[in-house]
């Protein structure tokens, strides 16, 4: 009789294979309010070598974190039109507090735009204090009508950053090296995503900016995923709260503002372009644990080898972690690890000591070969680099190979609807296109030129219109 697998197969079922993922490979379960989680070790381990490697990235962009309250007077919402309709159907309001009724109710946090920019407008007075370049991590609440762990969550983890500029380019340019030097450049080289950037349509912009920017990543079943935004406020926000400065001119003018920001919807991402049938595939850039060196057996002299081999590891720069546990069978941990997408395990056995080598198991590639123990420190960071260059070139290839290009509505539709993506040119798609291509559940995912860069703006010539099927 054939053994059951660990997971329902990708191919039966995706988003059944997706929990089953989640839970098997111990990275979140359901919080006890609706649409909550709790994000387990192992997956919080993931969600803080994003960040990591984010904040090193926006510190570099010139970006200084800070912490700002999760209630906001409602009020507050209200000053920008545009921005509390887009927000209003998410919005959790609190009305009582210390056992009496608010005499204001107050918002948790969906997003900091307005009550940044109440400090924005106290803390800059002259064009020296500009630009404010301000980030901050922290959890947001919106909630959630079809919740799904990671993906969408009533309450999740992000970093959002707000900044205030002197002109108009500043602004735009700013967003704009976020969008690629920051969230590309880690998506792209770190988590191994291929990402498409573009810009996305009127219809699809955060509501209260002018422009907004987004990186789109082909999941394993074919669907989009928005991996994150960075949106161009222009003046909006700034009109709202009337945060001026005294320009050089000696006259008063308005900031011109970028707000920008990435969640723990990465770890879904994550899972969902990397994952196969066995478990998770963890980038080894991104791994909290690139190498686990298992003991096969409770033999003192395997433990002592083992233990030696990360030490020899660790001081060779690798992130491991020594598997000793002989108390539970080797078998179930070696699966456990493989859940867990670890990107290399080293076994040794009684026999292996006898050899000088160790079984080394590479989890992207698939494979196992024998290794003398002595070359490993010197072999690994090299697997791990052509590992984590196979996974960003299967993402490209998967997305490449399952993009059509299309001339007409019908067609777009037919491509999403079977897995993959379309592009057709937007001055044949147009806002009335969008609109009949929502009635198939099927959105412009973003707005690309020609040869693939980001257009300047959504009606230049040539612009070409990328649709999916969306998480």
């Amino acid at each position: 009789m054939a053994k059951a697998p660990v997971l329902t197969p990708q191919a039966e079922d995706f988003p059944r294979w997706y929990q089953d993922l989640i839970n098997k490979a111990e990275l979140a379960d359901n919080g006890p309010v609706r649409g909550t989680m709790v994000i387990r070790p192992y997956g919080y381990g993931l969600w803080e070598r994003m960040q990591q490697e984010m904040d090193a990235r926006i510190k570099e962009a010139g970006a200084q974190n800070a912490y700002f309250p999760l209630f906001i007077p409602q009020s507050y919402l209200t000053r920008e039109a545009e921005h509390v309709e887009g927000f209003a159907p998410e919005l959790a309001v609190v009305t009582h507090g210390g056992g009496k009724e608010l005499e204001e109710p107050v918002v948790v946090r969906p997003t900091s735009e307005t009550i940044i920019n109440e400090y924005f407008s106290k803390w800059v007075q002259s064009y020296r204090d500009l630009p404010l370049l301000i980030n901050q991590w922290a959890n947001v609440v919106r909630w959630e009508m079809r919740p799904r762990v990671f993906l969408r969550t009533t309450e999740f983890l992000w970093q959002e950053g707000h900044t205030a500029h002197a002109t108009y380019e500043d602004a735009r340019d700013y967003a704009a090296y976020i969008h690629k030097e920051v969230y590309a450049d880690f998506m792209v080289d770190v988590l191994g995503i291929d990402v498409v950037l573009g810009r996305k349509t009127a219809g699809e912009r955060f509501a209260g900016a002018i422009n907004t920017l987004t990186l789109e990543g082909m999941m394993g079943d074919g669907k989009a995923l928005q991996m994150g935004t960075s949106h161009e406020l222009g003046q909006n926000f700034a009109k709202a709260f009337n945060t001026q400065y005294l320009s050089r001119d000696g006259k008063q003018e308005l900031v011109w503002q970028t707000s920008w920001g990435s969640s723990t919807r990465m770890v879904g991402g994550l899972i969902m372009s990397h994952g196969d049938d066995n478990g998770l595939r963890v980038p080894p850039r991104l791994a909290p644990v690139q190498v686990v060196v298992l003991a096969i057996k409770g033999d003192e002299a395997v433990l002592a080898k083992v233990r030696e081999i990360g030490d020899r590891l660790k001081a060779a720069g690798v992130r491991v972690q020594v598997d000793d546990r002989t108390d539970t069978p080797f078998g179930r941990r070696a699966v456990d690890w493989e859940l867990k997408g670890v990107p290399v395990r080293v076994e040794v056995g009684p026999r292996d000591l006898e050899s000088g080598t160790a079984m080394l198991v590479r989890r992207i590639p698939g494979g196992k070969e024998p290794v003398a123990v002595d070359a490993l420190a010197a072999l690994l960071p090299g697997v791990l680099e052509e590992d984590q260059a196979l996974l960003l070139r299967q993402s490209r290839e998967r997305r490449e190979s399952r993009t059509s290009d299309v001339s007409t509505i019908e067609e777009a539709v037919e491509a999403a609807v079977a897995g993959g993506w379309a592009r057709m040119p937007w001055a044949d798609l147009g806002e009335e296109g969008e609109a009949r291509l929502a009635e198939h559940a099927v959105t412009v995912r973003c707005l690309v030129a020609e040869d693939g860069s980001v257009p300047d703006t959504d009606d230049a010539p040539g612009n070409v219109a990328v649709v999916a099927r969306a998480y």
